[in-house]
This record gives structure tokens, sequence and C-alpha cells, in this order.
């Protein structure tokens, strides 16, 4: 018999990160009591940490999202709008290269400690939410029905909704049959490009990459009008460059074109902090202790690498999903738990992958002649064909159509392409031979 919404049941979530944040407003709405723990002073008090950001890149998932809490227009006036990416190969001479046929759609650049910032706020603001900083979880006795806490007695709880990120205390304590981390041999380093004469260095407009081979470097734009850039290395790399002076000859080196807009690269390149790009897969994502239901949700669950930008858009799906399967399951919480899990696992499996094919697609593809031919023709055949031939870039970011959907729909217009390349290239041969018997 599973726990009923409205039933007096101690709700805790774990994580005041977007997700955890997303999902206390999202209850508290519907009158669930919520307790939310988090590690981490409260960043509105104790600021970001440094060079952790890898800036967001919120889509069509994401406002979705925040528009059921009223937040959509909020995040958009704090975010910069990027129509494509911007590619500066190391030879010279960038290029542009929309995101949409049209030119029209965007994503948008926008501060995590922002978006964290206004989410805290409104589940703050919201009845029966409490937030409670400083509170690292190690744990979950599903058994006994209690969160365990560093140096600090553990705490009751029937229903733990878990979103404390790739490296889960609680995910950890829940020892899964099915739990794998795959990390990158790349690490990240956040650097900084200023505001040059008062105005951005770069064009606003942009996802900036310097595609390398086997490296690369992104830039993502600020209100502010600094550049928040990314490099992706291997992460021995990232040690070869011990001196002030091996910094700057190797920038100048490889990113000519943006090394003189860093006057302070020295500097962030010795104190911002390597960061590991890891993929997970576990299963299940729900445990049913006798004490305790228990779920994952976000980066606990499936966290995702940066290269197509949904990790944040995924996360949030994650959590309307949660309300919706509530409202199904007549506020019965087994049961919705565990509608949730059967429908999400299958999407955030596909656009894992997605997300490992872009890197690649992003490092080694953006500055080939032939990748650049190769979308200016998809581009083509979406604005001759509109509606029926959708690229994978427009179903992943300015769609809300199921990740796991995503594939299949490619394969199939595929072959309903090449069925119409190869019947033309008949009928003309059809004709080409007609004619010659004339």
């Amino acid at each position: 018999m599973g726990r009923e919404e409205g039933g007096g049941e101690r709700v805790a979530i774990v994580g005041a990160g977007l997700a955890g944040c997303l999902l206390a407003v999202l209850l508290g709405r519907r009158g669930i009591p919520v307790t939310v723990y988090e590690r981490r002073p409260d960043p509105r008090v104790a600021g970001a940490e440094r060079g952790r950001s890898i800036n967001l890149a919120i889509s069509a998932r994401g406002l979705a999202a925040l528009e059921q809490v009223g937040l959509r227009d909020q995040l958009l006036k704090q975010a910069l709008p990027m129509h494509g990416r911007m590619v500066h190969p190391l030879a010279g001479g960038q290029n542009f290269q929309p995101y949409s046929a049209d030119g029209e759609r965007a994503i948008n650049s926008v501060s995590r400690a922002e978006l964290n910032r206004s989410l805290l706020d409104t589940a703050e603001a919201t009845p029966g939410v409490t937030l409670r900083f400083s509170q690292r979880v190690t744990g979950v006795d599903a058994g006994a029905g209690t969160i365990l806490l560093d140096e600090a007695d553990a705490e009751p709880a029937d229903v733990v909704l878990a979103g404390d990120g790739a490296y889960s205390a609680v995910r950890r304590s829940l020892a899964l049959d099915g739990d794998d981390a795959d990390f990158l041999e790349h690490g990240y380093k956040e650097l900084t490009v200023p505001p040059k004469d008062g105005e951005f260095a770069l064009d606003p407009d942009a996802l900036h990459i310097w595609p390398r081979g086997t490296t690369m470097m992104i830039a993502l734009p600020n209100l502010d009008r600094s550049f928040t850039c990314t490099l992706f290395w291997p992460k021995d790399d990232f040690a070869a460059l011990d001196t002030p002076e091996r910094v700057a000859a190797y920038f100048e080196r490889h990113y000519p074109d943006v090394a003189g807009l860093m006057p302070d690269l020295a500097d962030d390149y010795a104190h911002n902090p390597v960061g590991s790009l890891v993929t997970v897969r576990c299963w299940p994502w729900t445990r049913y202790g006798d004490g305790a239901l228990v779920a994952l949700l976000g980066d606990a669950a499936h966290a995702i690498v940066p290269f197509f930008g949904q990790g944040a858009n995924c996360a949030f799906e994650d959590c309307i999903e949660i309300d919706r399967c509530l409202t199904e399951a007549g506020g019965d919480w087994a049961r919705a738990l565990s509608l949730y899990q059967e429908r999400r696992k299958a999407n955030t499996d596909a656009i894992a992958e997605m997300a490992l094919d872009n890197f690649i697609e992003m490092r080694d593809r953006v500055s080939s002649p032939v990748y650049r031919a190769k979308r200016a023709a998809t581009h083509a055949l979406e604005r001759r064909l509109a509606g029926r031939y959708v690229s994978r870039y427009e179903l992943v970011s300015f769609s809300t159509m199921p990740y796991a959907e995503i594939p299949a729909r490619i394969r199939r217009q595929n072959r309903v392409l090449a069925a119409s390349v190869l019947g033309g290239a008949a009928v003309l041969a059809l004709a080409a031979r007609a004619l010659r018997r004339r």
C-alpha cells in the first residue's frame, strides 16, 4: 500500500540545486510540506563556488518547466539568447552556424548561480517549504525511515527525493545493483573574457567554440558583458602548463584570437579547479523500504556530459514528471515514483548518448567544410519540408519531444528521404533512357 499525498508524510529533498528547488516549489504548491537539505551554506549569502558554473544553456524543455512555476519570464530577463555557434578555427576566419533552419530560434545562456538564486527565492517563498543549509546528508536508511546527517543525529523521513548531484551520497547509500559512473579522460576548467571598453569582446549572440581535434574551448556570454570560457582537455594536459609563461605561450599558439582578451588568464588558470566529466547510469532509481520511499532525480540518477546543454533541462523534466505522476497516481507516492522512473529512464539514456556524440561533433566536426555543407543541406531540407524533416538538434533543443523518440524519428525521416532520392533518380534514369531512344 503506497503512501498518499497529504497524509502527513515527512517529505525530504536532498540538494537545493536547480532540480531540488524546482521540485520543492512544485510539491509545496500541491500543499505538501517539504524540507530541503543542502550541504553548502546558503549560496545567496556565501556566493557561488569559483570556477564551477559551466554556464547553462536553457532551451525549450527548461523554459516549459520554469513556466509552470512562474519563472520563465524571469529567466529570460537573466539570459542572453544565442542563435548559433561561432566557430573559431586555428587558421582564423570565424564562421557562424545557426542553430535553427530559420535562424530565429535560440538557446539561452544563463548563470547557474543566478538561476539557482531565483529558484531558492521562489522555494523559500512557497508555503510549506523549509530550506536547511549546511546540512550534509551522508545517506538514507530506507528500512528505518531516516536521513543520515554528518555530525548530527539521523532525522525521520517517509519520502526522500535525492537531487544531490552526480556524486550523490544518497545513491551510494542505496548500494544499487546497477550503478555505473563513466568518466571522460577530459576534465574542464573555467576562464573569463571580461568586457572590452565596456562592451562584449566577442559576439554575444553565439556560443563560441574553438575546436582543436581532441580538445576544445567554448565561451558563453553573461549579462555583465563578460564571457565564461570553459576548457575541455585531457586531465593530464592541465598540469603541463605550470607557469604563467607557459600558459600565455600555449594560448597565443592555440587560441590566438582570444588570448589577448583574457587579462586574468594566468590567475584563472592557476586557481580555478579542474572538474570531472561523468555520465551516471544507474537502476533502479527508487527504493521502497519499510520506513521510507527513496527516489533519485537529476544528476543523482543520470548525470550527463554538458555538450548538448541539456543537463538542467533534463533534470527539470524529471521534476515535472514526478509532479505529473503524483496527479495520475492520486497522490500515491509509491505508484507515482514507479511511474516516474519507468517513463524517464529511456529518455535519460538517450540524451546521455546524444550528449557524448555532440562532444565529438563540437571538438572534431564543426570546423570541417564537409560538416558545414551537410549542416546547410539539413537546414535547406527543414525549410523545404517544414514539420516533416527536423534535425536532431532542433528536436532536442527546440521541442519537448521525449528524448527516447528522437533517434527513431531521425532514422525514419532519413529512410523516407533516401527513398525519395532513389525514386527521383530512377525517374530521371527512365526519362534519360526514353530521350536516347528518340
